[in-house]
């Protein structure tokens, strides 16, 4: 029988970095919401803030 060994790499520095970012997202957006349903909303857009992270730049750069 042979030995096998799971050799996992973890992505822990970036997971850090999109955790820390999903908070600040959150607090940034659940902040400037006024009813329940933007902070809903708001919940929401934090999770996918990387996207409109990277719209931005792209439209920033073709412009």
């Amino acid at each position: 029988m042979t030995e096998s060994k799971n050799n996992y790499q973890g992505n822990g520095p970036s997971g850090a970095i999109y955790g820390l970012g999903l908070i600040g997202a959150a607090v940034y957006y659940i902040g400037a919401a006024t009813t329940f349903w933007t902070g809903v909303l708001g919940f929401l857009k934090a999770l996918v803030w990387p996207a409109f992270l990277v719209y931005e730049a792209l439209k920033s750069l073709a412009a």
